[in-house]
């Protein structure tokens, strides 16, 4: 299975990937070449000529940036580049292309254990300087296995302004066999100095048939519960995953698409919005309970601290304690978002059907499980109510973007919606 099977309807981006991936295998292989036998009549074996070579102009650079709607596949994407990058099967000198999937560099790619591929995502709010830093040092290095240090930031949009001028330096002088892949929603969620330097693919949202194809072809799941999980989530490949393969996710879901017919007055919105922030607090902490004790017992262990030695920290250390607690509480609130946003694109989701039902549309329910509810809402709305009320859900999703508190924030939001 080629790195690229993963990569779900994004034929044009996965053209353009794979023609870059030949010029950078073509390139390495070359410069080894040059290296072992430095003779002027060295050509390059059969398969070897990039697609450079017969244009005149690469199609690989060393800063790409991918964007694209939320489960459209962004990091999947990249992560497909960099395994690609680090190809090393044999077929390639008889003119196969890199990113076979098979061999020992694309495999620990996309595992993540590649020594040359660093993968950075955030649970947390925001990227800071310090951790930048980080990347750039890192950046400067040569790779370990002879080919590319490929750096993958799946979340570029939550760096701060601070941490996007630290990166700008390592993006406008790059060492020679680096590659920055930097993932964000869209476009303007990058500095215009970093994204004006970057090679930009837009992603779109994957059909639904695609959807459901990756989700029995490789997640092995029933055909009629892939195609339900895809349609409910509009071609978002990781929910549609999750709602597929988790009850918990589906009944969270079943009680978000119940809320419309829950708000026929001012005590049923307050208590359907306090609902919505309860199920996200939950979210949190079963988040906080899988990941935060074991965290703890790790740094009082590297602390000398362990538990069986009494309990308590060592002189001095106290300062470490206190970071970990303050990035465990920021992963706690960033879950919390999270849940709740995403319970909020479901009620969306719900009356985008609602005002196709209205309009007559003959597009497919994405909520055909509460079809009825959907056609009780219609029949007692009209479609420009119902606009109004997809605009209230969206501006709460962006008062909580402004760190509006959310019980109030989903509060108004509810008594919009009762109100239309």
């Amino acid at each position: 299975m080629a790195v690229w099977d993963d990569v779900v309807g994004q034929d044009r981006v996965t053209a353009q990937l794979a023609a870059a991936a030949r010029d950078a295998d073509a390139r390495v292989t070359a410069e080894h070449a040059a290296l072992q036998a430095p003779s002027p009549g060295t050509q390059p074996a059969p398969g070897q000529e990039s697609s450079a070579e017969r244009s005149g102009a690469s199609q690989m650079t060393h800063a790409w940036l991918f964007t694209g709607p939320p489960g459209s596949g962004r990091s999947t994407a990249a992560r497909a580049f960099a395994a690609a990058l680090q190809c090393v099967s044999p077929d390639r000198a008889l003119g196969g292309a890199p990113g076979c999937g098979f061999c020992d560099g694309c495999h620990t790619s996309l595992v993540g254990t590649h020594a040359d591929v660093e993968i950075v995502r955030t649970d947390l709010l925001s990227i800071g300087v310090k951790e930048t830093r980080d990347l750039v040092r890192r950046s400067s290095l040569s790779p370990a296995g002879g080919r590319w240090q490929v750096i993958v930031l799946e979340d570029a949009d939550r760096l701060t302004e601070g941490a996007g001028n630290v990166l700008l330096k390592a993006v406008e002088e790059p060492a020679p066999r680096t590659v920055w892949l930097l993932c964000a929603p869209s476009i303007e969620d990058v500095l215009p100095t970093i994204r004006s330097r970057c090679r930009h693919l837009s992603l779109r949202t994957p059909p639904v048939a695609a959807v459901a194809d990756v989700l029995v072809r490789r997640d092995g799941i029933e055909p009629e519960v892939a195609d339900r999980a895809a349609r409910a989530t509009q071609g978002h490949i990781g929910r549609a995953r999750r709602l597929a393969t988790d009850e918990r996710a589906r009944t969270r879901r079943a009680a978000v698409l119940k809320l419309p017919l829950r708000i026929d007055d001012i005590g049923g919105c307050l208590k359907a919005a306090q609902e919505l922030i309860d199920a996200a607090g939950e979210d949190a902490k079963q988040v906080a309970e899988e990941i935060d004790t074991k965290e703890t017992e790790e740094l009082r262990a590297a602390l000398g601290a362990a538990s069986g030695t009494g309990g308590r920290l060592p002189r001095g250390t106290a300062g470490a304690m206190k970071e970990l607690q303050d990035k465990q509480k920021r992963r706690s609130t960033r879950t919390q978002r999270d849940s709740l946003d995403l319970a909020l694109v479901d009620l969306t989701g719900f009356y985008r059907d609602v005002l196709a039902v209205q309009m007559g549309a003959s597009v497919p329910l994405a909520n055909d499980e509460v079809q009825d509810s959907v056609r009780r809402i219609a029949s007692g709305s009209t479609p420009e109510r119902t606009l109004r009320r997809i605009e209230a859900v969206i501006a709460c999703r962006e008062a909580l973007d402004r760190n509006v508190a959310p019980l109030l924030a989903v509060e108004a939001m509810t008594a919009a919606l009762r109100a239309g």
